[in-house]
């Protein structure tokens, strides 16, 4: 070997070896965007477990009350059937059917609890609405971790065979990855991505 051509090996390994560093930086890059979007994506998910699990005992506290205030409706009505001569038996039944209208009326709206089949009602479609919003957000999340995942494999092929096209699509995966986790952090519900 002359040493035209071992000059050409050491510039063609350095070459080679400023690339790779290059690669690696993107690797790196592609690594912290990883971990930033799989943070986000858990808690994300978490906030929709926690938001599922709040309506569903909203719905179930609803119920509740509803069946409770459609018990002491039916008692009010049968109590109205009750017929007596005696006025001190009447005004006894008279008393307690108002007692019983009375409740129903405050299962149906207690303002100051917020325990009323209205109020539960709306605070069970708040909580169904903000875990559809952390749903959203953990898709983008998610899609954006596999772009960065793709991106890694990518970066790291290019150095092991040395096709430079693997790494621009390394880089247009990161700029993917980086567009949903815009996405999902400030506008979740501009892609419709779940059903």
């Amino acid at each position: 070997m002359s040493a035209h051509e071992s000059m050409e090996h050491a510039e063609h390994a350095e070459h080679a070896s400023g690339e790779n560093r290059k690669i690696a930086l993107l690797i790196a890059v592609l690594a912290l965007f990883l971990a930033i979007s799989e943070t986000l994506g858990k808690g994300a998910q978490t906030e929709s477990i926690s938001k599922n699990v709040e309506a569903s005992n909203l719905w179930a506290f609803f119920q509740a009350k509803s069946i409770r205030r459609t018990v002491v409706q039916t008692a009010a009505e049968g109590a109205k059937l009750i017929t007596t001569p005696d006025d001190a038996t009447k005004a006894a039944v008279q008393k307690q059917i108002d007692d019983w209208q009375k409740t129903a009326a405050r299962y149906r709206s207690e303002p100051e609890t917020k325990e009323g089949t209205e109020q539960l009602a709306e605070k069970a479609k708040d909580a169904e609405h903000e875990r559809d919003e952390a749903t959203a957000k953990y898709h983008h999340f998610e899609l954006a971790s596999a772009a960065f995942q793709i991106g890694i494999v990518l970066a790291s092929a290019t150095i092991i065979t040395g096709m430079v096209a693997l790494a621009y699509i390394s880089g247009l995966l990161t700029l993917a990855g980086l567009a949903m986790t815009i996405l999902g952090a400030w506008w979740p519900h501009l892609l419709h991505l779940h059903g």
